[in-house]
């Protein structure tokens, strides 16, 4: 049982860090939508900088939007892969528990 108590445990913690990984990912998507929606609002001459370091380097806008839109998908993939991982752990932990809750109650079948 303490094996199984150890299991539930350390299931938990794989959880939350899934948990905390996916709300980093929501914050970096939800920042490059600001940045996408920006993009919408400039004119097609205007100058775009990127800051690298401590330096504003000028870049093409069409680079700029497809880096961001890039950026974008990759994100929302991660963000899957994250909600898939969570379910997944979600599960295993909801048998784990179920197998703890049997042996507690002194039920072996």
């Amino acid at each position: 049982m303490s094996e199984l108590a150890a299991q539930y445990q350390k299931l938990q913690g794989e959880l939350e860090n899934f948990i905390v990984a996916r709300q980093k990912l929501e914050t970096q998507l939800q920042e490059n939508k600001i940045v996408d929606d920006e993009f919408n609002g400039l004119k097609s001459d205007s100058k775009v900088y990127k800051l690298t370091g401590n330096v504003l380097l000028p870049v093409e806008q069409d680079d700029a939007r497809t880096n961001v839109s890039k950026r974008l998908e990759f994100i929302q993939t991660e963000i899957d892969r994250c909600e898939n991982n969570i379910k997944g752990k979600q599960e295993e932990q909801e048998r784990v528990k179920a197998e703890l809750i049997k042996l507690r109650s002194g039920d072996t079948n």
